[in-house]
């Protein structure tokens, strides 16, 4: 387990990780010798997508049938047989960035427009729910267990439908490995991480207490129950924490959430095989470290300051917590606790939790901590669902919380996600698996496609929350480009594939550098770049949580921006003066797109003049600017990205881009290298003068100084490619062309040079 402070940069799992550990830097992910051990070596190698509904036959053998499109029951079997004929779809997960691999197929049987086929066969989809009250109320819950997340009739049709689908035998898997795995560990140890808690304490138990709870009810092997309550027992002990109700750190009140949602959930799925003394301890224990101190927290700013106005994921995750555990206890509970939480938590999360989710889908914070926003947000819906038989707005009232699995699926590149500012502490029980929900409750069947896939698909909440009706490829019908407009975002992603490991693609934001739950960083103008399968350009995520001043303010001078790794020279943008970016700044943006999808095949012949174009106005993020416009776009059919700032200053110029590539400098011109592939990237037009040179990703000597006794995080391995002009006016043009098998020196293009105002469709042709 490793410590929350130094959470290192790329993507996390949701598995633990060793408590010491090298930071990984700019899309390179965390070091998953664990991940990738046997337990889970066979299930992460295969994710899949497969069925479709007016399908035949698919490459791997499945039966065709070369009459009309079946219809209702006929194409519920027929997506079902083709989607066990195909098995899980991809080959492997990719072992660097863990996503992943699709092979090559042109087959069209199986893979076409995203949907689900209603049935009422029980071998082939959920049956219906019969508890169905007609005035839900929050406190009146269904008469059976369990209520949370996972009631009885699913447990009941789960072993069929694990025969039936791929994806759930393979998830059921990995979840009895993981068990195992856990089983055969001792209890979670106490280690309070400075100011930042005991949160990866609590996430670990809960990913613990899910596994055991869900092998014993799928075996009734009391093992799994004994050690569900040997875990119990620890994080409630002498040993483990102070003594009294700060057992489970309130003052840092996600800990105490994701205690109580731990608890809420062995309380409840085990709940008629607990013994009476062992259900009578549980539910005192949530009471007194969870449910009590939260609804004190209502009160206290000192433990509750996150139910005031915050839109993140700290509202989203604590509102969770204290609903899973108010539902658990109803009905065995008479002192009147449960209701007043649920009287706090629901219009609380209605007033916050839900806006976090932006007006085109993006998550407020990060693209890393919408992993666990979402999170907080599913696991509440879907337990006031299950256990009431309503989400009482969570899912309605901001309408555009449908959007968000859009903004998941496009930041997330063949290199991993545009990780831009914080990163967040190790994810444990958080996963992306909120998106089989919402893909399921709000009817987008390409968010289970998509989700279904990954490597951190296979748990407990999946095995709900999927529905195994869903048939179709994610990826028909899926345009490459989608931008994203809500002014506090501004940003786009552009890619030349969504099922080849070695696609191009490019994201590059643009939006205010306050309103972020002080998890941003200095950024606008920031890009990544993908292509042949690495990152070239990249971000170097999460400074020290427990650095003086980190989290003080997103004001101007606050100390966060002290550190490297959110200062403007930490990022992929421009420098004036070597300053930072004016926190007020409200940069607009122009784009455009040829509007390309992506058709049923794995194989996507780009046309030559598909492309897509992203440019922003970042003048007000700048001291000593007169104007200045920033443009990416592709070209060539998707096969070369050109960069151009067009910008006039009265202070000296520095263009940066951090790589973990080595670079040789030639001039006007660096090849960057990854193992076997090359970035060739040049200056066209260069001014007389100007060169590329490089250096390392630390501070510049001059920069103003850290608080006392504090350091920078090391960024060993990281590049900074540095283009350096004098005052004046400039467009700076720079090329990438990744240098792809099978393609000459001849077959790349050098645009002309068009002003970023006159960049079109066409411009550049």
């Amino acid at each position: 387990m490793a410590d929350y402070a130094n959470e290192t940069s790329g993507l996390t799992t949701s598995r633990p990780k060793s408590r010491s550990r090298k930071w990984l830097l700019i899309g390179v992910p965390v070091a998953i010798a664990v991940i990738l051990a046997a337990v889970l070596g066979g299930v992460l190698g295969s994710r899949a997508h497969n069925k479709n509904k007016n399908d035949s036959a698919s490459s791997n053998g499945a039966a065709a049938d070369s009459g009309s499109s079946p219809t209702g029951e006929a194409a519920a079997s027929q997506a079902a047989s083709i989607k066990e004929a195909i098995g899980l779809y991809p080959t492997a997960t990719n072992s660097q960035y863990l996503l992943p691999l699709y092979p090559s197929t042109t087959n069209t049987a199986a893979f076409t427009t995203p949907t689900f086929h209603e049935s009422s066969n029980a071998a082939l989809a959920w049956p219906k729910d019969s508890f169905q009250p007609a005035n839900p109320a929050p406190t009146s819950v269904r008469p059976d267990r369990p209520r949370l997340l996972a009631p009885s009739y699913k447990w009941d049709a789960l072993p069929q439908l694990i025969k039936n689908d791929p994806y759930l035998k393979s998830w059921n898997d990995t979840i009895f490995g993981n068990a195992t795995e856990y089983f055969g560990l001792q209890p979670v140890q106490y280690h309070l991480d400075g100011g930042s808690g005991i949160l990866d304490n609590a996430r670990e138990i809960k990913m613990r207490v899910k596994a055991f709870a869900y092998v014993y009810r799928m075996t009734n092997d009391t093992k799994w129950l004994d050690r569900t309550y040997a875990e119990l027992q620890n994080a409630v002990s002498d040993s483990f924490g102070p003594s009294g109700t700060d057992k489970w750190n309130p003052t840092h009140f996600l800990d105490t959430a994701e205690f109580t949602a731990a608890f809420a959930i062995a309380y409840d799925w085990l709940h008629d095989a607990w013994t009476a003394d062992q259900r009578t301890q549980i539910l005192s224990s949530m009471k007194t470290y969870g449910l009590e101190v939260g609804l004190d927290a209502f009160s206290n700013s000192s433990t509750g300051w996150w139910a005031g106005n915050i839109e993140g994921n700290w509202n989203c995750v604590c509102n969770s917590g204290l609903t899973m555990g108010a539902l658990a206890i109803l009905e065995d509970d008479a002192t009147g606790l449960a209701e007043q939480i649920l009287g706090k938590t629901i219009p609380n999360a209605l007033a916050n939790c839900i806006w976090a989710v932006s007006s085109d889908g993006t998550w407020a914070e990060t693209a890393n901590y919408w992993y666990f926003g979402t999170t907080g947000l599913a696991e509440m819906t879907a337990s006031l669902m299950s256990a009431t038989g309503s989400d009482f707005g969570l899912l309605k009232t901001n309408q555009h919380l449908e959007l968000t699995g859009y903004y998941h699926m496009y930041v997330t590149g063949p290199g991993s996600l545009f990780d831009y500012g914080d990163h967040g502490p190790n994810k444990f029980s958080t996963t992306a698996n909120s998106i089989l929900f919402w893909g399921d409750v709000l009817n987008h069947p390409e968010y289970v496609l998509f989700q279904r896939d990954q490597h951190d698909a296979p748990e407990p909440n999946s095995m709900f929350w999927y529905d195994p009706s869903v048939a179709g490829a994610f990826w028909d019908g899926l345009p490459l480009d989608r931008f994203f407009d809500n002014s506090t975002d501004l940003w786009g992603a552009m890619r030349s594939s969504w099922t080849d490991e070695n696609a191009l693609y490019v994201a590059m934001k643009a939006g205010t550098l306050q309103g972020h739950q002080t998890h941003n960083d200095l950024d606008a103008g920031d890009f990544v770049l993908d292509a042949l399968g690495s990152r070239w350009a990249g971000e170097l995520g999460s400074g020290n949580y427990l650095s003086e001043g980190y989290f003080s303010s997103d004001d101007q001078d606050s100390q966060r921006w002290l550190y490297y790794r959110k200062r403007t020279e930490g990022q992929n943008t421009v420098l004036v003066n070597k300053q930072n970016q004016i926190v007020s700044a409200h940069p607009t943006v122009e784009h455009g797109t040829s509007g390309t999808q992506q058709g049923s095949s794995t194989v996507l012949d780009v046309p030559n003049d598909s492309t897509a174009y992203f440019t922003a106005d970042l003048s007000s993020a700048y001291n000593n600017i007169a104007s200045f416009k920033r443009g990416i776009r592709m070209l060539n059919g998707r096969r070369q990205v050109l960069l151009q700032d067009d910008i006039d200053a009265s202070g000296d110029i520095m263009w940066r881009m951090h790589t973990n590539a080595t670079v040789s400098v030639s001039g006007t011109s660096a090849t960057l290298t990854i193992g076997d592939k090359k970035v060739q990237m040049s200056i066209l037009n260069a001014p007389d003068g100007v060169t590329i040179t490089t250096g390392d990703a630390v501070r510049f000597s001059d920069d103003p100084p850290l608080p006392q006794g504090q350091v920078d995080q090391p960024n060993p391995g990281v590049t900074v490619v540095m283009i350096n002009l004098p005052q004046g006016k400039y467009s700076l043009q720079v090329l990438f062309n990744p240098q792809w098998d099978g393609m000459s020196a001849d077959d790349f293009v050098t645009p002309p040079s068009v002003p970023v105002d006159s960049w079109s469709l066409t411009s550049h042709n």
